[in-house]
């Protein structure tokens, strides 16, 4: 017998506007938990801004409204009264390219919790050590916390980004394209832990790359032109979709 859950995440009827300009029409979807969900379509589809709205970055962006329900763990996101600092601990992110901070390997992952008033150094290092771990890192640097995060390799600084991110104990971890800027090697390294980390964490991720979102993701879903065309399981996306509309994207015919 097959338990159902509830999913992490509910969107009702959201819209999302930059001035007068309307980026997303009307999305409903569900996000299952430890699950990874790949958001494809082509540039300008609206994937990026429906991520940043699973934990409000776009608040950072004047002239910015949202229209329609966003449920995360059944509270509305965007309720009154909501604190978008807590939204963004609980749904952290990664960025397409790795950003570290200009500080010691050790101080980047423990920045956020520092911040947030962790002090005590015992659980300070079992924190970094955690994050690295679940990041598959620890091995890499253990000898050299003390070392600027900038020495990094490109994939260990995206991976330290990862356990940066890790570090706050999020519920949900999004990752914004995480492998576009890094080379093969890196890019499979990224996409096994992608795929290690949904048994703690659910995942969305955004992708150009149409074989990283069958190899990765558990669910698909569509964008395009500000329209959530299509969603489910992604080896039905990839091999069966409803609408030929997105067979067309995944054979490449457009986009």
């Amino acid at each position: 017998m097959v338990t159902q859950t509830a999913p992490v995440i509910v969107t009702e009827g959201l819209s999302f506007y930059y001035g007068d300009f309307k980026a997303l029409h009307d999305i409903d979807m569900q996000i299952q938990p430890n699950q990874v969900t790949a958001l494809i379509g082509p540039s300008g589809c609206g994937k990026s801004t429906f991520l940043r709205l699973l934990n409000r970055m776009n608040d950072l962006i004047s002239g910015t409204r949202v229209e329609g329900r966003l449920l995360f763990d059944g509270q509305d996101l965007y309720a009154p009264g909501v604190d978008p600092v807590d939204v963004r601990r609980r749904v952290g992110m990664v960025f397409q390219k790795p950003n570290p901070f200009p500080k010691s390997i050790y101080n980047n992952i423990a920045y956020g919790p520092r911040l947030h008033g962790l002090l005590d150094r015992q659980q300070l290092d079992e924190l970094v050590y955690n994050a690295l771990q679940a990041s598959a890192l620890w091995d890499e640097v253990k000898d050299i916390l003390d070392r600027s995060a900038l020495e990094l390799s490109g994939g260990q600084q995206q991976r330290l980004c990862i356990a940066r991110a890790l570090a706050m104990k999020p519920e949900v971890l999004l990752m914004d394209e995480p492998t576009s800027a890094l080379d093969p090697i890196a890019t499979a390294r990224i996409e096994e832990l992608v795929k290690d980390l949904k048994r703690t964490y659910t995942v969305v991720i955004v992708t150009h790359n149409m074989q990283q979102a069958a190899r990765v993701s558990d669910e698909t879903a569509f964008f395009y032109l500000g329209q959530l065309i299509e969603m489910g399981p992604t080896e039905v996306i990839f091999t069966r979709p409803r609408l030929e509309q997105t067979e067309q994207y995944i054979t490449g015919r457009f986009g």
